[in-house]
């Protein structure tokens, strides 16, 4: 179906003519003081006469530019088919760990060792795309917090921004305490019963102006509900000068405050030594966070302004040219 967004744009159409009358052209009466020759006038009598034609082209490609402008102005759109889509009014919030230990390569997806983020990525980018109807947010936390993107229900840009996200972009170090306050500034204003932030992370707090014991507290005043992830392998094997040795790459985790985080918040605390281990988690959450879901009517709008501007400017330039014609003539 055809509509126009702004119809009252549409009074406007008369407005030419009002200034014409009531703003009229000012007339010069003064004459030429000189004579032209014969042939001169001659050639002067055939330009009069075409002069009203030309004039009259002018004053209609003139007011047709000027209908397209104020067709285009008041906005004409397409409007689709009704689509149904499910809404579970639920709102998350996905804080996602930059900080330089992420760089450890202690995961594989498909035999293929990788480093903690592109596991991460991998497996959180499946979670998001399931999560048609929900409103999802994307943080981004190193030495400072960022919201990458605020709550919405566009998953694909959140995936899109996700998986060009990158080592360092937030800092080396790690401000959990500033993503869980940063979390709960964005989701102050949504439904109590809908608050939910998952943290994903493989260090410890080391940078921020919060710790994130006295964020989790806030958290649960506020009733968000946090599920706190900590990735990295228990053990890596490494080849060094002095043989084979085991390490743990994960030395650095603070399962205790992590775990103290979503004991607090009434969320919960997952560990994810490998990429098995990840999707499991993903999976539980949604088992975790049921759906309500409900139904909502949408109806897709295409915007058609740029047709009638596009043919405005035509006519135009159309104009110009028929006036730089008349001159030169």
């Amino acid at each position: 179906m055809f509509q126009l967004e702004w119809p009252w744009v549409l009074l406007s159409l008369p407005l030419p003519v009002l200034v014409y009358y009531l703003f009229p052209a000012r007339v010069d009466y003064h004459e030429a003081a000189l004579r032209v020759p014969f042939i001169d006038d001659f050639r002067l009598s055939q330009t009069v006469t075409s002069e009203p034609n030309r004039r009259l082209w002018i004053l209609i490609l003139s007011l047709l530019v000027w209908i397209l402008l104020v067709v285009a102005a008041a906005r004409p759109q397409w409007l689709g088919e009704s689509v149904s889509i499910d809404i579970s009014g639920r709102d998350l919030m996905l804080a996602v760990d930059l900080s330089d230990s992420m760089r450890i390569g202690d995961f594989k997806i498909n035999n293929r060792e990788v480093n903690r983020l592109t596991a991460t990525k991998y497996v959180a980018s499946q979670f998001i795309e399931k999560r048609q109807g929900d409103r999802l947010g994307l943080i981004l936390f190193g030495t400072q917090a960022y919201l990458q993107t605020p709550l919405t229900f566009d998953v694909s840009t959140i995936n899109q921004l996700l998986l060009e996200s990158t080592i360092g972009l937030a800092g080396e170090r790690t401000a959990i305490g500033d993503a869980i306050g940063l979390a709960l500034k964005r989701l102050d204003k949504s439904p109590q019963s809908s608050r939910v932030l998952i943290l994903i992370t493989d260090g410890a707090n080391t940078a921020g102006e919060v710790t994130p014991l006295k964020a989790a507290q806030l958290a649960a005043e506020r009733n968000l509900k946090i599920y706190t992830i900590g990735i990295g392998a228990d053990e890596q094997i490494r080849s060094t000068w002095f043989g084979v040795r085991t390490i743990n790459p994960s030395s650095q985790l603070d399962e205790a405050t992590l775990r103290a985080i979503a004991d607090t918040t009434g969320g919960r605390y997952f560990r994810a030594r490998d990429t098995e281990e990840l999707e499991q988690i993903y999976e539980l959450l949604d088992q975790l966070e049921p759906l309500g879901l409900d139904q909502q009517s949408l109806r897709p709008v295409n915007a058609l302004f740029y047709w009638p501007l596009a043919m405005a400017l035509c006519l135009a330039s159309l104009v110009y040219l028929v006036t730089q014609w008349r001159w030169r003539a």
